[in-house]
């Protein structure tokens, strides 16, 4: 990896983990592209920690009265959320590094967009932080489990979870991000171990690269989550539903035809 394709990298992990396209999916369409048959496990930890870092730099205050006060509803909420993601990741890890095929990336941005499309419907939600329940939570936290496969928006499920429980959109934008903190925190410390064992090899990549990745998808990561934030208040997430079916009708299309990645 060089640091052009390190920097494009960044970018897309910045753009895609937040906005509801799946980076993991995205992430995937770059290692193919780059000629990258296995994954770079530590550039993707830098990368993800970078958008760690942001999502932090936003949400500071809401995290800073979480660490003041680590007993209150809120944390419970995050609990319950977490709780579906634990228990499919364990169950269904050797499964979902299989599903990095074409038809199966067709097939999971092809579902992504409908999920867009139908989180757009609601309009009226009433609940507000404070009215959000823990059966509210946990649906939100099924709807995020099921964005472990490549190609199924983490954001794009959650949102679209939280909207369908009748929470306001600011709510629904704000409960998915503090969700995004402790998937994101959880999965880097999983590949963390995995690499300080020797269960993985560390990728051969340099510390241009890295830096390059970093700084990337730390700043791209920020815009982003502020970019989806107002599209979230303005119902317009049906734009990146055009956007997914597009890129899934390219893939089925290089499947089917071009036979040039997949």
């Amino acid at each position: 990896m060089n640091i052009f394709q390190a920097i494009i990298m960044g970018i897309f992990q910045g753009i895609a983990e937040f906005l509801p396209i799946s980076s993991s999916g995205h992430l995937i369409l770059l290692h193919r592209m780059f000629g990258m048959e296995e994954p770079a496990l530590t550039f993707d930890i830098v990368v993800h920690v970078a958008s760690l870092i942001a999502i932090l730099v936003v949400f500071w205050p809401d995290v800073w009265a979480l660490i003041k006060n680590p007993f209150c509803k809120m944390t419970g909420l995050l609990i319950v959320g977490t709780i579906p993601v634990v228990v499919a990741g364990f169950i269904f890890r050797d499964s979902i590094e299989y599903l990095q095929t074409g038809i199966w990336l067709t097939a999971a941005f092809t579902v992504t967009g409908f999920l867009l499309v139908f989180a757009d419907r609601f309009t009226a939600g009433t609940k507000e932080e404070r009215d959000i329940t823990y059966v509210d939570a946990l649906i939100v936290g099924i709807m995020q489990a099921m964005a472990l496969p490549p190609g199924i928006s983490r954001s794009g499920t959650t949102i679209a979870g939280a909207l369908s429980r009748g929470i306001n959109r600011e709510a629904a934008a704000k409960f998915s991000f503090l969700l995004a903190i402790v998937a994101i925190t959880g999965a880097g410390v999983l590949e963390s171990i995995q690499v300080a064992r020797g269960a993985v090899e560390p990728a051969g990549i340099g510390l241009a690269q890295m830096i390059a990745g970093f700084v990337a998808s730390l700043i791209v990561s920020y815009f982003s989550i502020r970019l989806l934030l107002r599209l979230i208040k303005a119902c317009k997430l049906k734009y990146f539903a055009y956007y997914v079916w597009a890129l899934a009708a390219l893939i089925l299309l290089d499947v089917v035809i071009i036979n040039r990645f997949f």
